[in-house]
């Protein structure tokens, strides 16, 4: 497993502009279905360990950065589409990203957001496991984001439990 890219390869800085407006593309899917967030958001029952609602969008930005410049640094890494199955994981995992937002913000629907959320979650462990073995940084770019999943998870939860009647 290589720890770091080798000196030799160009930067490739137009693909970094492409996996970060690809990445970025997927966050405005899923923004457009929470365009209304905040206020649902606030009028619901959350558990005293639920982060405000302003925290949600610098969080998120951040953790798409990430993820945009981890997809970058695998495909760098690229032998002649050696990392297809990596790249595949990468956009399977935004899709249901973006899913989510539309299951619990737009449609309502608690239980299949949670389930959908565990799907995820073990959608982004794969992603991480396939971008390690590409480049370790790669991985570890992608730690946060599973972090911030896996308290996402457990919040969504939380919540679709202590509203019913909203989130039937």
């Amino acid at each position: 497993m290589p720890d770091t890219l080798t000196h030799t390869r160009p930067l490739r800085l137009p693909a970094l502009a492409g996996w970060l407006l690809l990445t970025f593309a997927f966050a405005a899917i899923g923004a457009f279905a929470s365009a209304q967030a905040g206020a649902f958001y606030m009028r619901l029952d959350r558990p005293s360990w639920a982060p405000p609602a302003w925290l949600f969008g610098p969080a998120w930005s951040v953790l798409y950065l990430l993820m945009g410049m981890a997809a970058w640094r695998v495909q760098r890494t690229d032998d002649q589409g050696g990392v297809r199955r990596e790249m595949t994981l990468y956009v399977v995992q935004l899709a249901l990203n973006a899913l989510w937002t539309w299951l619990f913000f737009a449609w309502r629907q608690g239980m299949w957001a949670f389930v959908e959320i565990l799907v995820l979650w073990l959608l982004i462990a794969a992603t991480i496991r396939a971008f390690r073995r590409r480049d370790r940084i790669a991985g570890l770019l992608l730690v946060p984001y599973i972090l911030w999943v896996s308290y996402a998870t457990a919040l969504c939860y939380s919540i679709w439990q202590r509203n019913p009647q909203v989130l039937g």
